[in-house]
C-alpha cells in the first residue's frame, strides 16, 4: 500500500491544534490529530450541502451565499455550478494555509473555484461574517466541524448554540436557508433549530453520492414570521 505523505501542516488559530494535509497517490486527506476531517474520495455530501441549498434559494436574482469553511473546495465548486452568473459567494476560512492548499495541490479538485469572479474570500472566523450584517444572505452553509459542535476548536460552539442560531437567523433574508453539514444525526441540534424559529428539513446524504457512510444535512429555513 502507498504510504501517506504529509504535504503541509497548519496551526488553527487559538491554539486549537494543527491541521495536516496528506497525499497518497491521487488521494488527499485533511486531518486534525487522529480525526480525518475530509477526504478527496468522499465529496458527495460536501457537494450536496451546496446543491440542496441552491435548489431552495439559488434561483433568486443576485443570490448571496456565505460558505463557512473552504475545505477542499468541493462545496464552493458545487455552489458555483448550481448558481446563476449574478450570484455572489462569500467564503470565510479561518486557516490561511487551507486557502493555499486549495490554490495549490488541491486546485484541480475544485476546478480552480477560487478564481471565479463571483467569489469573495475572507480570512477569518465565519462567526464574524454572520454577525456583520443583517438580512445579508440567501443561504449560509456551514461545514467547519464534523457536526454541530466545536470539534475543530471549542469556539465553534458559538455557531450552534442558541445565540449562534439567532445570529444566523438575523443574517438571513426572508426565505433564506441555513445549511449545516454533519457526520451524524443530532436530535438536540434539531431541537435547538426548532426553538430558534427555523423550519427544518433533515436530509441524509451519502458520503460519496451513491455509497459510503450516511451524513446529515440540516436545511433550516427562515420564514417571514421567524423570530429575530
Amino acid at each position: 500500500m502507498i504510504p501517506w505523505l504529509v504535504l503541509d501542516t497548519a496551526p488553527i488559530p487559538g491554539d486549537a491544534g494543527q491541521l495536516r494535509l496528506l497525499q497518497r497517490g491521487t488521494e488527499f486527506s485533511i486531518q486534525l490529530g487522529h480525526n480525518e476531517l475530509m477526504n478527496s474520495r468522499l465529496s458527495g455530501s460536501e457537494k450536496a450541502l451546496a446543491t440542496l441549498a441552491a435548489e431552495r434559494v439559488g434561483g433568486r436574482a443576485g443570490a448571496r451565499f456565505l460558505i463557512g469553511g473552504l475545505g477542499m473546495g468541493f462545496t464552493l465548486r458545487a455552489a458555483l455550478d448550481a448558481l446563476r452568473p449574478d450570484a455572489e459567494l462569500v467564503v470565510a476560512e479561518l486557516v490561511p494555509n487551507v486557502v493555499d492548499w486549495v490554490r495549490g495541490p488541491l486546485r484541480d479538485l475544485s476546478a480552480d473555484a477560487l478564481s471565479d469572479q463571483r467569489v469573495a474570500l475572507r480570512i477569518g472566523d465565519v462567526v464574524a461574517a454572520i454577525r456583520a450584517d443583517s438580512s445579508a444572505y440567501d443561504a449560509i452553509l456551514l461545514d467547519v466541524d464534523n457536526g454541530p459542535d466545536g470539534l475543530t476548536r471549542p469556539e465553534n460552539d458559538r455557531l450552534y448554540n442558541e445565540m449562534g442560531l439567532a445570529a444566523a437567523m438575523a443574517a438571513l433574508r426572508v426565505g433564506g436557508v441555513l445549511a449545516v453539514w454533519s457526520a451524524h444525526p443530532d436530535r438536540h441540534f434539531t431541537q435547538r433549530l426548532r426553538r430558534a424559529g427555523f423550519g427544518i428539513e433533515e436530509v441524509p446524504v451519502r458520503a460519496n453520492v451513491t455509497s459510503g457512510a450516511r451524513h446529515t444535512i440540516w436545511l433550516a429555513s427562515k420564514s417571514g414570521r421567524a423570530r429575530r
